[in-house]
């Protein structure tokens, strides 16, 4: 009986694990039936150049004034890098195709775990937004998923203010958790800003960063998956 329920527990975790690590991320030309050439847009080929420049890296590597890329710093990066001069809208409807954008609570919680999610957020976030507004602090939504349509497959690692500007890096899949370090140490920028994070299923509890800087301040979704992975 206790090995049926610990495969049980399993089955469920890795179900929650694939629903919310898995996202909505796409590569765009395959999102417009792989339609490629059109006016004013990157064709399959170069989207899919695009995703590997970016891979493990940041735009201050490009001598741009950002410690993860944006929609801004991606805009200059296109123009630079393909000679286009694609409108910012434009911009915005690959990063949301990727899977990057503002999303409501329930979206990034499993189907188990929406109730969860949806009370932790009636009842704790209050007090985390209070307590961010008292140390001049940001609060982010962060979580990462796998973006489909590439090769090598691409894991993403977005973080989402409370103001709805996205900050996300690109990364090949690893078990080397540095990448998330970084990214959470960038978050806080050079002027070493508290920032607030809200941190969704993607991540079982033993794969978070450690020892991280008192001045970043997780604040775990709660997850059927972590809970099974701690």
């Amino acid at each position: 009986m206790g090995v049926a329920l610990r495969d049980a527990r399993r089955s469920v975790t890795s179900w929650c694990r694939r629903h919310t690590i898995g996202g909505d991320g796409a590569v765009a030309a395959v999102r417009r039936g792989q339609r490629q050439g059109e006016p004013g847009t990157l064709s399959r080929e170069q989207e899919l150049e695009l995703i590997d420049t970016l891979r493990g890296v940041h735009p201050d590597e490009f001598g741009l004034d950002e410690e993860l890329w944006t929609r801004q710093s991606l805009h200059i990066l296109i123009e630079r890098h393909f000679g286009l001069k694609l409108d910012a809208g434009v911009v915005g409807t690959y990063l949301r195709a990727w899977g990057l954008g503002p999303r409501e609570p329930r979206e990034r919680a499993c189907g188990l775990c929406v109730g969860a999610v949806e009370r932790w957020v009636r009842g704790e976030y209050p007090t985390i937004t209070r307590a961010a507004q008292e140390h001049l602090a940001e609060v982010y939504w962060i979580g990462r998923f796998r973006l489909r349509g590439t090769m090598p497959a691409a894991d993403v690692i977005s973080a989402v203010s409370s103001r709805g500007r996205v900050r996300f890096m690109v990364n090949t899949p690893s078990m080397d958790p540095s990448p998330y370090r970084d990214f959470v140490l960038r978050l806080s920028g050079a002027e070493q800003r508290t920032v607030h994070l809200i941190v969704d299923g993607s991540w079982a509890r033993n794969e978070w960063p450690r020892r991280l800087p008192r001045r970043i301040v997780p604040h775990p979704l709660p997850s059927c998956g972590r809970a099974q992975a701690a």
